[in-house]
């Protein structure tokens, strides 16, 4: 994947987690809520700075390409089992 379309991909995440922030506001500042699930989705709240880590691209990559940027849930839907964002979570915090 091209520099542009990365950057056009975040640009675009970051647009959308404006705009559901003024619903949410249980999201703290600097964080946005995400729903992660094939079928039963959750409700995760993940600091921004997921945002630059190429392991939480490729899941933005995933989204947009099942679900564009049109997310049912109000937040960043990300279509992976929970295990597996639960295990790559912890992966961005070391």
């Amino acid at each position: 994947m091209g520099v542009f379309r990365l950057q056009s991909l975040v640009a675009n995440a970051k647009q959308l987690i404006k705009l559901n922030n003024k619903h949410q506001k249980d999201v703290p500042r600097g964080h946005l809520a995400v729903y992660v699930g094939e079928i039963q989705r959750k409700r995760f709240v993940v600091p921004l700075s997921y945002l630059d880590q190429p392991l939480f691209q490729d899941l933005l990559r995933r989204s947009e390409e099942e679900f564009g940027f049109n997310h049912p849930m109000g937040g960043l839907t990300i279509p992976c089992c929970e295990e597996a964002f639960n295990d790559l979570t912890v992966q961005l915090k070391i």
